[in-house]
């Protein structure tokens, strides 16, 4: 078996010791003489391996006991659309920060349940850099606040908390959850899918301050009232079992790496020595984004002309470096470096792009 470094943006690489142990133990899981997927979610094996997920995400990110973690079917874009529901009522409006295209997208999916808002955009500048703070047009009455910290296609990112006044803040950040220490208490929910950072796909996780729930004032169809799930310990109905637990796997992980704080500090070298290779190439490899905007998880970037891009993804699956082929909105390269990628990877890849370039420049 070879397996190569993979920078696909979602679903992205898994730590390749967590994928060990799923494969050890996929037949028979803890005495169960199952597989983790065959035996009942209401079952104790099942629940307490629910419950440590829960308390090693508590722990990693620091989250207060004023907020429910939720773990729920589907990704960001189907709970984007059940949080309008739970956390606004239809008269009521909130407020949007655009800084790529899953700020659009969340806009889109929320729009159609509450009076939605465009705050400020980066839209005009291509998404490149985040709108002035000063020119942000706040609605201290909107139900909440919505952001992406990163924008996985355009390459975006936050690189702190801004301030929604006495608004809930609400983030996407299915891309960018453990990639470093992040203040939960500045949020009113945190919410993202889990195949970036976090596990496979088909798993969600909100981590929502309790007093915004159970407040939206709609009749809503049981299934779709976060609250019932909050009630039932994220079991109202069949979760995802499998992904559940390799999400746990993923987070024991994280802790045996030194938690958010140790993966913080491994992403911020990744980053810069990735920017570094681009910025010192002498103009053959470029990166749009506002230098102080860009991002440590996904870093697009443009060769001088379509065919050297071509050849440049062509050569680098050959070397071992896969899913480099930039998003459709924006073509070009893109790396996405999560936490499961490893230093050794991104060397590979810049090593690879010094020979690439004097082989093609």
């Amino acid at each position: 078996m070879s397996r190569a470094f993979n920078f696909s943006a979602g679903p992205a690489a898994l730590p390749e010791p967590v994928l060990r142990q799923v494969q050890a133990e996929l037949l028979e899981w803890q005495g169960e003489r199952a597989s983790v997927m065959e035996v009942s979610h209401r079952g104790k094996a099942f629940i307490d391996c629910a419950a440590a997920a829960e308390r090693d995400l508590r722990e990693l990110m620091a989250i207060p006991d004023d907020y429910y973690v939720l773990f729920l079917q589907g990704g960001a874009t189907t709970l984007s659309a059940l949080l309008a529901l739970n956390l606004a009522g239809p008269a009521q409006g909130a407020d949007f920060v655009l800084t790529g295209h899953w700020g659009e997208k969340a806009l889109e999916n929320m729009k159609p349940s509450l009076k939605a808002r465009v705050a400020a955009s980066a839209k005009d500048g291509g998404y490149t850099s985040i709108p002035d703070r000063a020119g942000w047009q706040l609605d201290p009455s909107a139900a909440f606040l919505h952001y992406t910290p990163n924008e996985t296609i355009h390459g975006v990112e936050f690189h702190d908390i801004p301030d929604a006044g006495g608004v809930p803040l609400v983030a996407d950040v299915s891309s960018n959850f453990l990639s470093r220490p992040m203040d939960v208490s500045r949020f009113g929910v945190l919410y993202g899918g889990a195949q970036k950072n976090l596990g496979p796909s088909g798993l969600a996780i909100a981590i929502v301050r309790k007093d915004l729930l159970g407040r939206h004032g709609r009749e809503l169809p049981p299934i779709f009232e976060l609250l019932n799930q909050a009630k039932n310990d994220s079991m109202f109905n069949t979760p995802p079992t499998f992904a559940w637990y390799v999400l746990g796997l993923v987070l024991q992980w994280v802790k045996a790496q030194g938690g958010a704080a140790a993966m913080g500090e491994r992403n911020g070298r990744k980053a810069a020595l990735l920017y570094s290779a681009i910025d010192g190439s002498g103009g053959f490899y470029r990166n749009t984004v506002q230098p102080s905007a860009r991002s440590w998880m996904n870093v697009p970037f443009f060769l001088p002309d379509e065919a050297r891009e071509k050849a440049f993804l062509k050569e680098a699956e050959a070397a071992g470096l896969l899913g480099l082929k930039g998003h459709r909105a924006v073509g070009g390269i893109r790396a996405s470096i999560y936490n499961a990628m490893p230093e050794a990877g991104v060397q590979a890849l810049v090593d690879f792009m010094a020979d690439f370039a004097r082989r093609h420049g």
